[in-house]
């Protein structure tokens, strides 16, 4: 099964948060393949970045420039696919174009308008423990 991960999922990942963290590992494990794209790579590293995140990775022994690597060596990268403005906000059209153009059987958000679109061409939209649900993993 393939899942495009939005960066606030990742970010929750690894900061900790079970679900987001439990999608990771199956990916580590193979049990699922994830998949990003150069803008949401772009975006994960800015919010990595950002002091609040560095510091609670610090407090867990990580660093942002850790992180990052790891997840943008475990998703594949494809180059998004041309959409036309559809979420609520701009930058997240990214996720959008990269589910679409990798083929992703699922997309999987912790941001609540995203996730009030349910679908994207058929790709359901659905929040980290949903989506454990779907992939029919416990977590």
């Amino acid at each position: 099964m393939r899942l495009a991960l939005d960066t606030n999922v990742v970010v929750s990942a690894v900061l900790g948060s079970s679900a987001p963290t439990r999608l990771i590992e199956l990916a580590s494990e193979r049990a699922i393949d994830l998949v990003t794209s150069a803008p949401l790579l772009k975006e994960l590293s800015v919010v990595l970045a950002r002091p609040h995140i560095v510091r609670r990775l610090e407090i867990k022994g990580r660093s942002a420039a850790e992180a990052f690597a790891l997840y943008e060596a475990l998703a594949e990268q494809v180059i998004p696919a041309s959409i036309s403005r559809t979420a609520p906000e701009p930058e997240d059209d990214a996720l959008l174009a990269c589910a679409l153009a990798a083929g992703a059987d699922l997309i999987v958000s912790g941001d609540g308008p995203v996730r009030n679109l349910k679908s994207f061409h058929r790709i359901p939209i659905l929040g980290p423990t949903e989506a454990l649900a779907i992939v029919g993993l416990p977590t």
